[in-house]
C-alpha cells in the first residue's frame, strides 16, 4: 500500500489527481478501523492531516468556514456557542481519545448513514466546499452530498475543504439513541434547528435510511404551524404531527442495532422531543428579553 503525505492543499489536490484511487484520511478514526480489520484495503492512503490549511475555521460574510481538518474537540470548544446542534452532536462521537482525531471532513467523506455530524448539517443548511487540481473549487449543499450508504458526491479528483454554514439565529437540538450510553454508532439520530428570522425549521435524521436525509413535509409543516411572533406554546397536535411527518420521512432496515420498527418510532419520539427543547428555550428567550 503505498502511503502519500502532502503538506499542502496544492500538493494533495496534484497528490489526489495523480492517484485517483487513493483513500483520504482526514482523522483516520474510521478508515484505520477499516483497515486494522481488513474490511478496506484500498491501493493507496491520501493522509491530509499535516495539511494546516485545513485545519481552521473563519467567518466569512456572516457565515462559518470550518476546515475539513477541524476536529471534534474543537467544534465543541471552539464553535458551541455559534453551531450548537452540531457541537452537541460532536459530543457523542466515540470517546475523547476520538474527539480530538476524528473530524467532520473525514465524517463526510465517510458519509456512513450513521454518521454523528450529518443531521446538524442538514439541519442547518449547511454546503460542502470541494475541490480538485483541475476544475477548481465547487460547493455542493448538505442535503446532495449524500448519495447512498457510504457514497458521496465527490469527482475521482476531488477532496473535501471545509464546511460552510450561518451561525445558529435560533435553537439547535441532536437527539441519539444507542445501544448503549457511551462509544457508541446511532440506532437513529435527529437533529431540529429553528430559524426565527426566515420563519422555518430545519430537520436532519440519521442511520434510518440509507443516506441522511431531510424531513422536508415535517419542515413546512412545522415553519407552517409555529406562532413565531406570539412564540405561543406548541398544540399537542402539532407536535404530534410533526412526529408522525419526521417518522415517514425514514425508510430503515433492520440490523445488529435495531429493527426498523424500532427506528421509525423512536425518531417520532425524538422530534417530539427535540422540538419542546427548542421552542422552549425560543419562548424563553422573549420571556428574558421582556423582563
Amino acid at each position: 500500500m503505498e502511503f502519500l503525505r502532502p503538506m499542502t492543499w496544492e500538493d494533495a489536490l496534484a497528490a489526489r489527481a495523480a492517484h485517483p484511487g487513493a483513500l483520504p484520511v482526514q482523522g483516520g478514526t474510521d478508515v484505520m478501523v477499516e483497515i486494522n480489520f481488513a474490511a478496506r484495503r484500498p491501493d493507496a492512503l491520501l493522509d491530509l492531516n499535516p495539511v494546516r490549511e485545513l485545519a481552521g475555521w473563519e467567518p466569512v460574510d456572516g457565515r462559518l468556514r470550518i476546515g475539513a481538518g477541524v476536529t471534534y474537540a474543537r467544534l465543541i470548544e471552539e464553535l458551541g456557542d455559534r453551531l450548537p446542534g452540531l457541537a452537541q452532536a460532536s459530543r457523542t462521537v466515540g470517546s475523547p481519545q476520538i474527539r480530538n482525531r476524528g473530524t467532520v471532513g473525514g465524517n463526510l467523506g465517510a458519509a456512513s448513514p450513521a454518521g454523528d455530524s450529518h443531521p446538524p448539517l442538514l439541519a442547518c443548511g449547511a454546503e460542502i466546499e470541494v475541490a480538485s487540481a483541475a476544475r477548481g473549487t465547487r460547493m455542493i449543499p448538505a442535503a446532495a452530498f449524500y448519495t447512498g450508504v457510504k457514497r458521496n458526491a465527490l469527482e475521482p479528483d476531488e477532496l473535501i475543504r471545509a464546511v460552510w454554514t450561518a451561525p445558529a439565529t435560533g435553537p439547535q437540538y441532536f437527539s441519539k439513541i444507542g445501544t448503549r450510553n457511551a462509544m457508541v454508532i446511532a440506532v437513529c439520530s435527529f437533529a431540529l434547528a429553528l430559524h426565527p428570522e426566515e420563519r422555518r425549521a430545519g430537520t436532519g435524521v440519521g442511520s434510518a435510511a440509507p443516506t441522511p436525509r431531510r424531513a422536508a413535509s415535517a419542515e413546512e409543516f412545522l415553519s407552517a404551524e409555529l406562532d413565531w411572533d406570539g412564540r405561543r406554546p406548541i398544540d399537542p397536535g402539532v407536535a404530534r404531527r410533526f412526529g408522525e411527518l419526521v417518522r415517514e420521512a425514514a425508510a430503515p432496515i433492520d440490523d445488529v442495532r435495531g429493527t426498523a420498527g424500532y427506528r421509525v418510532h423512536a425518531l417520532a419520539v425524538m422530534a417530539r422531543r427535540t422540538l419542546a427543547w427548542a421552542w422552549n428555550d425560543y419562548a424563553g428567550e422573549a420571556g428574558r428579553e421582556a423582563s
